[in-house]
């Protein structure tokens, strides 16, 4: 007997996946679960739903139980690709929490991992299926191929998925960079303005002669001098928005 295995990913990135087992009979299908997390309901709906394809016997039950397991995967392919959205709109944010939103990545890079793990070999066990006499049927062939149509296209949207939170983690790593240029950018720029009274303070701190020196008028020159260049600095950085 030919026998075939698909793994059920949950939506829920929390919760593990479940595996479900099949050998194809001459005139049964006989599953193994591990656990009751893939409910066989679904797949019973879908026999019922097609009675005229069930006279073909087991093929047909191999159908409904890969097709099944198929919409499964795209639940979950869903379920990431809203989080990966989530991702998108709070890159860019404001004032992100960045050890919450590098961790959020992480994680959703961890499941993808683990989504692709389950959904790219379904390619494999496919393709093993369409080889064998079991999907011989010319009136199921169209089926299968339908199926495996779905197979290639979970795939593909996994690999897409895989670049963009790639791209998303190059992004968030190119955003701090210049998030830090504006901060060194902004702190030179108040160190400028800083300077000024200190250089003044300093040089009329100084026993030479200077405007006003031994003179009260002396604390007003300095004091004018601290205020003025240190407006004309914060207007100058203020436009070009160093500060």
């Amino acid at each position: 007997p030919a026998s075939a295995a698909g793994a059920v990913p949950s939506p829920d990135a929390l919760t593990p996946a479940s595996r479900i087992s099949g050998w194809v009979l001459p005139h049964a299908l006989v599953t193994i679960r591990l656990d009751d997390r893939f409910d066989l309901t679904s797949v019973v709906h879908r026999w019922d739903d097609e009675p005229s394809l069930l006279a073909h016997g087991a093929p047909t039950l191999v159908h409904g139980l890969l097709d099944a397991v198929v919409d499964s995967h795209f639940d979950a392919i869903q379920a990431v690709d809203d989080r990966l959205e989530e991702i998108d709109d709070a890159l860019f944010a404001a004032r992100p929490a960045e050890n919450a939103f590098v961790r959020s990545i992480y994680a959703l890079r961890k499941d993808l991992v683990a989504l692709r793990r389950i959904v790219l070999p379904m390619r494999e066990v496919m393709n093993g299926l369409l080889r064998h006499s079991t999907t011989d049927v010319p009136a199921l062939r169209p089926w299968f191929d339908d199926l495996y149509d779905h197979i290639l296209r979970a795939a593909e949207w996994t690999e897409s998925l895989r670049d963009l939170v790639t791209s998303a983690f190059e992004t968030n790593l190119s955003l701090q960079d210049a998030r830090l240029n504006t901060i060194m950018k902004k702190l030179a720029g108040w160190a400028a303005i800083i300077a000024v009274p200190t250089a003044i303070t300093g040089w009329f701190g100084q026993n030479v002669p200077y405007p006003g020196f031994n003179q009260p008028e002396g604390v007003w020159w300095s004091l004018g001098l601290i205020v003025v260049g240190s407006a004309v600095l914060y207007a100058l950085f203020r436009s070009r928005d160093w500060v």
